[in-house]
């Protein structure tokens, strides 16, 4: 941590809970404290003393482009002289929920809103009105935003503060909370068994990324989608992270299946803060002003948000991109895979898309409980050297880190070589 960073660190815990605005930031899990930024570029990330990281958090998945992008920057430097937000329709809102059906198919409409919390939170409410149910289901692990009765066993960095339930949660409405396993189908079949006509959703997150990148087995979504058929619940697919990092059309693309309703956010807003939550037609026009069900956002759908979201689609559509991005994932996890090997460190490494996790153990990480058995100090130290190197990797076991397409060549070989020396002694 450098001199300017701590001194911003020293003022910023005295006004802001931690000196963060968001926990996860505060590396907490790690040791140490976090890097101020100053600025940002291509795959680069600058803090406030002007070291230069190779950057793999990316904010934390939506700078699949890489960092400033001219094309996005140049976009959002003209739509800022048009104004900033109007709190009306524009002709960008039906840009860009256009470009978003045409890529998740699943849905028929789309509502934009400021947050990936907000999509989850929104789409959750929906559920609950149209199939007239009170409980949901989620999977111990996955994280969907802060909203209280989501915050029951999630992941992310409610699992790097060790508080999976968080205080402020009321009883009585975490109890209309369900957790289930991971890839565990009969875990979700024994929870519709006890109630079977009380539960509104099961939500899942397309890819896991907030107990690390963890994988769905063969067979685990399409089971998930019989068994919420079976029981006349929704299927809600939470593609907020995988949304465009798996492939152009999220994780339900790659694995066929057909949601009931979609969360995007991160990619979709090109880096400005953006949601948004979508499905059939019969459960959106249940929302307001069509239907009973309120939602509402000032700043749903602003104008800047909007730009950034149109200019990166369209460059994520371009020929070759995804090719080029997965060959780069590709070459930094099989180079640290055969580091970890050569150093006689045992690490397991899950790769989905452009999203991976290098998990400190020897064993497969199929579920929460798996990632929570790693060796969590070695996973610290490794994230301390790494830094002390110039790679900005995500300062818990239980985060993705992200490749984007400004990630080069060059780029993957210094990462390598400070792989090589951090995992020395190890």
């Amino acid at each position: 941590m450098g001199k300017i960073s701590a001194q911003l660190l020293k003022k910023a815990v005295k006004l802001i809970p931690g000196g963060v605005n968001s926990p996860v930031r505060a590396f907490k899990a790690v040791g140490g404290g976090p890097l101020f930024i100053k600025r940002a570029r291509g795959s680069k990330i600058y803090d406030a003393d002007n070291r230069e990281y190779i950057d793999y958090i990316g904010s934390w998945g939506p700078m699949i482009l890489g960092h400033a992008h001219p094309r996005v920057s140049s976009a959002l430097k003209k739509a800022i002289d048009r104004g900033t937000s109007y709190g009306a329709p524009t002709e960008l809102e039906v840009i860009l929920a256009d470009m978003t059906l045409k890529a998740f198919p699943s849905m028929d409409m789309v509502r934009f809103v400021s947050s990936g919390t907000e999509a989850t939170m929104s789409a959750i409410r929906l559920a609950r009105a149209y199939t007239g149910r009170d409980n949901i289901l989620k999977f111990e692990g996955c994280y969907h935003g802060h909203a209280d009765d989501l915050l029951v066993k999630a992941g992310s960095g409610a699992a790097t503060l060790g508080v999976p339930d968080s205080p402020g949660v009321p009883a009585d409405l975490a109890k209309h909370t369900y957790n289930a396993i991971y890839n565990d189908l009969a875990s979700v079949r024994e929870l519709f068994e006890k109630d079977p006509e009380g539960i509104a959703c099961v939500i899942v997150e397309g890819a896991p990324g907030n107990m690390g990148v963890v994988l769905p087995s063969d067979g685990f979504i399409d089971g998930l989608r019989d068994i919420t058929k079976k029981y006349g619940a929704l299927l809600i697919m939470d593609e907020v992270m995988s949304g465009f990092r798996l492939c152009y059309g999220g994780a339900q693309k790659v694995y066929t299946v057909d949601p009931d309703l979609t969360c995007l956010g991160k990619v979709i807003g090109g880096g400005l803060p953006v949601g948004a939550f979508g499905g059939k037609r019969a459960i959106m026009e249940r929302l307001a002003p069509v239907g009973p069900v309120y939602q509402a956002g000032t700043l749903s759908g602003n104008p800047i948000a909007m730009t950034a979201g149109i200019e990166t689609l369209k460059l994520l559509q371009k020929k070759g991109t995804y090719d080029k991005l997965f060959k780069t994932t590709e070459a930094v996890c099989n180079g640290i895979e055969e580091i970890a090997k050569k150093a006689g460190v045992p690490v397991k490494i899950n790769v989905a898309g452009s999203m991976f996790t290098v998990f400190f153990t020897d064993r497969p990480v199929h579920n929460y409980q798996d990632a929570k058995g790693c060796d969590l100090a070695r996973f610290a130290r490794y994230f301390t050297r790494m830094l002390k190197n110039g790679v900005y990797l995500p300062p818990s076991q239980f985060e993705a880190a992200f490749v984007s397409m400004a990630h080069t060549g060059a780029d993957v070989e210094k990462t390598l070589e400070a792989v090589k020396k951090s995992f020395r002694g190890l």
